[in-house]
């Protein structure tokens, strides 16, 4: 059942959303070769318990799996999404997402950003790109009255106009006092169907976009995601209030955007 919130409940929302923005800003700041993904790892939880604030990730229990390990997601070139932190160093010309959650007074705040690393390829930064404007087209049918697979819709025909996998074993989804609420929302799927969006949701709509193909497969851990053939992978994540006439972005990305220059991203940087 979809969850509508309150007027209360959406400022505690955006306080957590607010935070989790930062908290991937204070991330950016030390990208660079020679850093190490568990370094990135502790800055981030560090950062949200100084903020009075737990990580919603760490822990994080999915089925049969073993509990998610840190704090962060960190999934690098060919990995999807739920890489886990470890002693891997960066290199220059690789494609890091980091995606962030933080419980604050009972909400949870959650989004994800793909950084390069130094200098990355002309087909990274067009990937990047392509999926971050797909994040935009698909917000902008986040609006009372709309249906699910508009949103879908909308990431699902950008990306694949420009010959890129849309990923279809995972999506985003509705967020509140829960990481994971109803309703899903897939990056795929028709205009006018799926679920009635209503004023008062409150979502995730995270396109995750392959440079190859669709498909993915899953590592002997259970969480870690990579794409079939190898090729890079962009995820980005914005927690999105739909309202009516026009959504509201509640993750910030201006944070992130002060620190890093993303030249991949000026065709779509009308949002805040």
């Amino acid at each position: 059942m979809i969850q509508l919130k309150s007027q209360r409940e959406i400022e505690h929302m955006r306080a957590s959303a607010d935070l989790v923005g930062r908290a991937l800003a204070e991330v950016a700041k030390i990208i660079e070769p020679g850093v190490t993904t568990l370094a990135l790892d502790r800055v981030a939880e560090e950062f949200i318990r100084d903020h009075g604030a737990t990580p919603a990730f760490k822990g994080y229990a999915f089925g049969s799996l073993t509990p998610f390990p840190s704090t962060l997601c960190i999934s690098v070139n060919d990995v999807v999404v739920h890489g886990f932190p470890s002693s891997r160093v960066l290199e220059e010309g690789d494609l890091i997402s980091v995606d962030c959650g933080a419980q604050l007074d009972g909400f949870f705040g959650d989004s994800a950003y793909t950084f390069a690393v130094g200098e990355i390829s002309d087909e990274l930064i067009a990937l990047c790109r392509t999926t971050y404007e797909s994040l935009h087209k698909g917000i902008d049918k986040a609006v009372h009255g709309n249906r699910v697979g508009d949103i879908a819709y909308a990431v699902q025909s950008h990306c694949e106009a420009e010959g890129y996998g849309v990923v279809r074993d995972l999506v985003g989804h509705g967020i509140g006092r829960k990481m994971h609420e109803d309703p899903q929302v897939p990056n795929f799927g028709r205009r006018g169907t799926g679920r009635k969006l209503k004023a008062g949701t409150t979502i995730c709509i995270e396109p995750m976009i392959n440079r190859g193909t669709h498909r993915v497969t899953t590592d002997a851990d259970g969480w870690t995601i990579r794409t079939a053939d190898g090729e890079a992978s962009a995820h980005y994540e914005r927690m999105v209030l739909v309202q009516r006439g026009q959504p509201e972005i509640l993750t910030p990305f201006k944070y992130i955007e002060d620190v890093i220059e993303a030249p991949y991203h000026k065709a779509a940087m009308t949002h805040g």
